[in-house]
């Protein structure tokens, strides 16, 4: 499963599942650009990967901010040559029921989660054309594909990003370009360990394999995704989420 000589640019690369994703993919040979908006968090990650034996470098970013979207991508490409694998991980939450939901937190979570990645697919799909070659891969959920309650806006910006990933698909396939979503289920991260214990609980017995999943196993599938074994698959949605929905 080698990238030898791809280099990926991960957004939400700080913590957590896009961490993780950015780990996997420099074991698996690919110089990695990392992105997110915390400096001492990326510079962490950098020195991580690099001590490994790795090749990444960090671009602190804001992606609620197409300015900074474009500047990052630039600068990541002119460092490191070329960026033909994107994983759009940046998401965030402002949970509330969408009678009391106000319009800010609707519009931070849909620019953040699903307007940061038309952006960033934006910025690479040209050097991608040119190459012949790309990978694309948008981190969803299976709140996306099934809804939850106080999470309207969260909810739309994933099932958002499964309709963007087939559109991309379909658009890019001719030149050897894949788009893919993974939809995540309830996974170790910080932004779950906020929850209840008592939700947490609820959650682990609607979960089939009987345990929370964990931001690797996410990036297992980022990995395959990325990688000559998956050539042939696009468009799809990978379910990471222990059988809590099955479809």
């Amino acid at each position: 499963m080698s990238l030898s000589g791809h280099i990926a640019f991960v957004t939400g690369a700080s913590q957590g599942i896009g961490r993780t994703c950015a780990l996997r993919l420099a074991k698996e040979g690919a110089a990695v650009a990392v992105a997110a908006r915390n400096q001492e968090k990326l510079n962490e990650l950098v020195n991580e990967i690099t001590t490994a034996g790795g090749k990444a470098a960090a671009f602190p970013l804001d992606v609620a901010d197409e300015e900074q979207i474009k500047n990052a991508i630039k600068a990541a490409t002119d460092q490191l040559g070329k960026i033909d694998i994107l994983v759009n991980n940046a998401g965030i939450t402002r949970d509330q029921l969408v009678m009391r939901m106000k319009r800010p937190d609707w519009d931070a979570v849909l620019q953040t989660n699903l307007t940061s990645a038309y952006l960033c697919i934006q910025q690479v799909i040209p050097n991608m054309l040119r190459l012949r070659w790309g990978r694309i891969i948008n981190i969803s959920s299976v709140f996306g594909q099934m809804g939850q309650a106080g999470q309207a806006n969260y909810a739309a910006s994933k099932a958002g990003l499964i309709g963007l990933t087939k559109a991309i698909a379909r658009e890019v396939a001719s030149r050897n370009i894949t788009c893919n979503a993974i939809a995540p289920g309830f996974i170790e991260t910080a932004m779950t360990d906020v929850l209840s214990e008592e939700f947490k609980q609820a959650a682990v017995q609607q979960i089939p394999l009987g345990r929370v999943g964990k931001p690797e196993d996410v990036a297992g599938a980022v990995a395959f995704l990325t990688s000559e074994d998956a050539s042939y698959i696009t468009g799809q949605v990978l379910s990471v989420n222990g059988g809590m929905l099955m479809a």
